[in-house]
């Protein structure tokens, strides 16, 4: 049962998202539908941060980034398995006639979230968007039909894995090969009613890493993560916290590459300011495996709405990919190596944005009673703030506009995302900054006229100090 006081700050924290601009449903002044919503100009800019954040920290793996279409022909799903498993079992009430997925509180004999009646099976529902791939006569036959069918597609995977062949001669035939992906994915879920936790349309930051099968238990920078602590939730035994390398060598992770990925998703979670008390890593159960899965972790974070949610998947996919598309086509997309010509496996650390956005914003949410009012604060770190500093004149006045106006640009000139302020008290104006997450606020008074300093006042601690302006971009970043 989820407290009054975490029920009210759930609340507050929504309120604030809406009021300053990060998220609003989508189609709002048509009612709005379910499972859609659009990221307004501070959540766009913290999103894009992310994305940024995640690029570089990939990129320093030696990755590469490709951009593959949304929407493909239905035979790439026939041979991936999705167009067959990609579905969730439903129920639907007898009364209402509403329709949901299963789930531990939604199942056969329940009562309908809506009206209390009975729900009874409804069967498997297929979860990818259907559309059509150019124009189809009416009347056309059946082949015609399917020829003409496509899917939006549900995650960005397989563009990298029909690729495969040419992103392999681009690496001169070499293995390890690790591809990125940043883009959009759809799911026409059954029943979504979670905020960003449960979208149709959604962004995912995906890798997929080939490699020799053979080599899977020795990663070449192994040492490096070994001795990181991680709390571990087994599909068998009781959970535990332990190092990368006992997690290996105890089989609790099945090889050292994803030993060493699922340290990295965690090393990256942290740098982007999610609690290291809130995230474990949970593995499937068996029956809960995806048909491509040889094994599957989740990077769990634990939300004061939802309890724990997934915000990062890291699977095995073994050889199931690249061995289906080839048996589909009649192609050879093994690899030659020191041992024989191979399929790869892949390893797919798997990122949703929207779920690592509002973890963001749920745990950077902070309140602080001071003398005569709230101070609401979200505590985000500067390297994805979505504004890196506000600039502010003390007072409403020409000569110091002037001054601030000057140092504004200065700082945006020096790459720095930075707002000018001048509406309200210096007070209400530090308050607004404090709201959307930004770090500094920098003020110009008539001290700065005459000695060219500017007041520095950080977000967390309120702390002022008195910085040059030719020393203010090295203070701020």
């Amino acid at each position: 049962m989820v407290s009054a006081e975490k029920e009210a700050k759930k609340d507050e924290t929504a309120e604030l998202a809406r009021r300053r601009g990060f998220i609003w449903q989508a189609f709002e002044i048509y009612g709005g539908v379910a499972g859609f919503y659009d990221y307004g100009p501070l959540g766009a800019a913290l999103k894009r941060r992310v994305e940024a954040k995640w690029r570089e920290f990939y990129r320093r793996e030696g990755f590469y980034e490709i951009e593959t279409t949304t929407i493909a022909p239905r035979p790439v799903f026939e041979s991936s398995g999705h167009l067959e498993c990609f579905t969730d079992p439903a129920v639907i009430c007898k009364r209402c006639k509403s329709v949901f997925r299963v789930d531990e509180h939604v199942y056969v004999g329940a009562n309908c979230p809506e009206c209390g009646g009975e729900l009874e099976p409804s069967g498997e529902f297929q979860l990818m968007f259907q559309t059509r791939i150019g124009v189809t006569r009416e009347g056309a036959d059946a082949q015609a039909q399917r020829k003409s069918e496509g899917y939006l597609r549900p995650e960005t995977a397989q563009g990298m894995f029909i690729n495969f062949q040419r992103l392999l001669k681009f690496n001169r035939d070499k293995l390890p090969l690790g591809i990125l992906q940043i883009g959009k994915a759809y799911r026409n879920e059954i029943s979504p009613r979670q905020s960003l936790i449960r979208l149709r349309e959604f962004t995912m930051a995906e890798v997929e890493l080939f490699v020799d099968p053979a080599e899977k238990t020795i990663h070449p920078r192994f040492d490096e993560v070994k001795n990181r602590i991680l709390p571990f939730v087994p599909n068998e035994g009781e959970p535990v916290e332990t190092s990368i390398g006992d997690a290996v060598s105890q089989g609790i992770i099945a090889n050292e590459y994803l030993g060493y990925h699922i340290s990295r998703v965690d090393e990256f979670l942290e740098s982007i300011g999610l609690p290291h008390d809130r995230v474990h890593f949970r593995q499937h159960e068996k029956d809960e495996m995806a048909h491509y899965a040889m094994d599957c972790w989740d990077a769990e974070f634990l939300s004061e709405k939802y309890g724990w949610m997934e915000i990062v998947g890291i699977a095995d996919r073994g050889d199931y990919d690249l061995s289906a598309h080839a048996a589909s086509l009649n192609i050879d997309l093994r690899v030659r190596t020191e041992t024989g010509k191979v399929v790869p496996h892949v390893i797919e650390p798997s990122f949703g944005l929207d779920r690592i956005i509002y973890a963001l914003l749920e745990s950077a949410f902070y309140e602080e009673q001071l003398e005569k009012e709230t101070r609401r604060v979200l505590r985000f770190k500067s390297a994805i703030a979505p504004i890196q500093v506000a600039v502010f004149p003390l007072l409403n006045r020409d000569e110091l506009k002037s001054k601030a106006q000057e140092v504004f640009e200065l700082l945006r000139n020096a790459s720095l995302f930075a707002e000018y302020d001048t509406a309200g008290s210096i007070g209400k104006r530090y308050r607004r900054q404090d709201e959307i997450g930004t770090p500094y606020c920098v003020t110009i008074d008539y001290d700065t006229l005459e000695d060219a300093t500017v007041t520095v006042r950080e977000r967390d601690t309120m702390k002022q100090v008195r910085v040059p302006i030719t020393d203010l971009k090295a203070a701020l970043v």
